[in-house]
């Protein structure tokens, strides 16, 4: 697992880098390609609007003006003048206006802004749109297409200068991405969403990572806290078939003692394994009825006199709680309690200071247990409620435990709809915060 783990991480990181590079690649092809194909529609509508200016504008008799004069010996031969009519003179602006807004619409083009206008042979403006002169001049973002306006029949011999149409289209290369926008929000949100899977993928693997080595730690516990008592036992049996033990009766009773307090450890593991299967497997049902906490604290203290002796320890009880009565399960709030006062000694420095105190608000009864010890770190804190999760000291057997006090303290308080807060500071203790709805 130490191997694979960073060899999966580093295939799948190529491979998501591969297929970044390959989408950008892709996408620069797209937008290549469609640049071409907007350029050569815009052409395309162009050249058809000509086609119909020139038709409409061509098409039937020429008007013709004469110069002054008239046929006589002697005068000026009369001069003809031929004038083919204008686009001006043809069609209003509006009406141009229309004609390639429907152009661009056969070419699929409709949603394109454009300015136009129209300029005559001696390049003087016929007609343009409001801001043709305004975007005329700004080439860097505007793209211009000069279309000439020509005669279905134009003559060869003459050198003409034809009528132009000129389209611009502001912010071009902005209209074409604008037109794009689904397709990169497509290929983004894909991408987003591999990222996601491989986020997802890599962040259950280190989980399974994590939760391999909390239960090997946990199977180790296990073996030791089993093997301890039965080792003791082993030895309290062998002392009993000792014939200067069996002649005297304090003897006999110390050792008998020994093995029945053993035994009663030992049971306590293995109800502690089989209570977290069960926990495993269906949520804690409740047998709930009225209690007073205030009691239960004083009762779990009591039962843990000893133990705070034997850390040279202290204890606090401010019990300023007006009202301490909840609807609770009484066998396992007071196992609350108890593992909260078990884990402040478990985890504690010499001379232990243990602050029990409570108070009420309008909804809730709070109760809060403060203690000098070593303190947790802050993925310590964060993961302190996880099954067979149990802080990092240096040992995995200096202090015994399963790591399954401080997940079953959380399940009774979810349970008993309440909540549950630590706060600690490595090396200057930690303290456990829990409120429940008041009965």
């Amino acid at each position: 697992m130490k191997r694979t783990l960073p060899l999966i991480v580093i295939l799948i990181s190529l491979s998501l880098l591969g297929l970044i590079l390959l989408q950008v690649s892709w996408f620069n092809n797209l937008l290549e390609v469609t640049n071409t194909q907007v350029y050569n529609k815009i052409n395309a509508a162009g050249l058809a609007v000509s086609a119909d200016l020139s038709k409409g504008t061509y098409a039937g008799t020429v008007s013709r003006s004469f110069r002054r004069g008239g046929f006589g010996l002697g005068t000026e031969f009369q001069l003809r003048i031929l004038r083919k009519p204008t686009v001006e003179e043809k069609f209003a602006l509006e009406e141009v206006r229309g004609k390639i807004q429907s152009a661009f619409e056969k070419e699929n083009l409709g949603k394109l802004k454009f300015e136009f206008a129209i300029l005559n042979a001696n390049d003087d403006y016929e007609m343009l749109s409001n801001d043709f002169e305004k975007e005329f001049w700004d080439t860097t973002n505007n793209k211009r297409f000069f279309i000439a306006i020509v005669p279905n029949d134009p003559d060869p011999e003459i050198n003409q200068n034809f009528e132009r149409l000129i389209l611009i289209l502001p912010d071009l290369q902005k209209q074409i991405w604008k037109s794009l926008k689904w397709v990169i929000l497509g290929a983004i949100l894909f991408t987003l969403i591999i990222i996601a899977a491989f986020y997802v993928t890599v962040y259950t693997l280190l989980n399974q990572k994590k939760l391999s080595q909390i239960k090997s730690d946990f199977i180790n516990n296990m073996t030791h806290e089993l093997k301890t008592p039965l080792a003791t036992i082993s030895l309290a049996v062998d002392a009993l078939k000792n014939e200067k033990v069996l002649a005297n009766k304090d003897k006999m009773s110390y050792f008998n003692n020994i093995i029945k307090e053993e035994n009663t450890r030992m049971n306590k593991h293995v109800e502690t394994i089989l209570q977290a299967a069960t926990m495993e497997k269906q949520e804690l049902k409740l047998n709930l009825s009225p209690i007073q906490v205030h009691a239960m604290i004083e009762q779990a203290i009591d039962n843990f006199k000893l133990q705070l002796h034997d850390k040279g320890g202290n204890f606090q009880l401010l019990l300023n709680a007006k009202n301490d009565t909840i609807n609770g399960d009484e066998v396992h709030f007071f196992n609350l309690i108890s593992n909260l006062i078990d884990n402040a000694i478990k985890y504690s420095k010499d001379k232990l200071e243990l602050k029990i105190s409570t108070h009420s608000t309008k909804n809730y009864f709070v109760m809060r247990f403060e203690d000098n010890g070593i303190g947790m770190s802050k993925e310590t804190v964060k993961r302190i409620f996880e099954k067979f999760y149990r802080a990092h000291t240096g040992n995995v057997h200096n202090v015994k435990g399963f790591g399954l006090g401080m997940s079953y303290a959380k399940q009774v308080v979810d349970a008993h709809k309440g909540h549950i807060k630590v706060e600690s500071i490595p090396g200057k203790g930690s303290s456990f915060t829990v409120e429940v709805p008041l009965g």
